[in-house]
């Protein structure tokens, strides 16, 4: 008894939904692989699940990038708009000269040097001492730089340390003058209590006119 015809419409079931995706999914894959091997087609097949989850088969011959590409030639069709392709395009011219720049790197540590001509090594040479003048010169510069800034250093320092001992010198000097001051005070104080003590008589009084002698 043959298989019955089945019927194309969208499977209600999610079980058997995605069992029979799986199904012809891996069938097509199957297919494109035997076509390549068969026929030396280039395939490329890109299935995207419900769920969003992507499968993909590319010709072990080419890549998906030269598929699109061939595509576009061959169909007219842009797939993408030309801001996309001048991006690509500076993409490209990058990688090219960070490959150059790398090249020339290595060129300049000795290394990979055994294919360049007279010529490349000469401007190899003079690009190099003239690299070490700049480097030189910045060397001085900075130098230069230095010394300055310690001469101002020392310059502060010492005018920092002439204000220490000027303002030193003033306590001292202010120090021996309150101490005079006090001394001053001290002795007046013990004169007068002297003074106190002694008996009338003996006081030294100040000297006043003989009145009997103006009679």
């Amino acid at each position: 008894m043959g298989r019955g015809k089945i019927e194309i419409k969208r499977i209600e079931n999610t079980n058997n939904r995605q069992v029979t995706y799986s199904k012809r999914r891996n069938g097509i894959i199957k297919k494109a692989k035997e076509i390549t091997v068969l026929c030396e087609a280039k395939v490329s097949l890109i299935i995207f699940a419900s769920s969003g989850k992507m499968h993909e088969y590319c010709s072990p011959s080419t890549t998906l990038s030269d598929m699109l590409d061939g595509y576009q030639k061959a169909s007219g069709r842009r797939l993408w708009d030309a801001k996309h392709e001048n991006l690509s395009n500076e993409i490209d011219r990058i990688k090219k000269e960070n490959d150059s720049m790398q090249v020339k790197l290595r060129h300049l540590k000795g290394e990979d040097i055994n294919q360049l001509t007279h010529k490349e090594l000469l401007i190899m040479e003079e690009a190099l001492q003239n690299g070490l003048s700049s480097i030189s010169a910045k060397q001085s510069e900075i130098l230069r730089m230095v010394r300055k800034n310690d001469q101002i250093l020392e310059e502060e320092h010492k005018q920092l340390q002439y204000a220490l001992h000027q303002k030193e010198m003033g306590a001292i000097g202010g120090s021996g003058n309150m101490r005079g001051i006090h001394e001053e005070v001290y002795h007046q104080r013990e004169r007068d209590n002297y003074e106190y003590q002694m008996p009338f008589g003996l006081r030294v009084q100040p000297m006043q006119p003989n009145l009997h002698e103006r009679m």
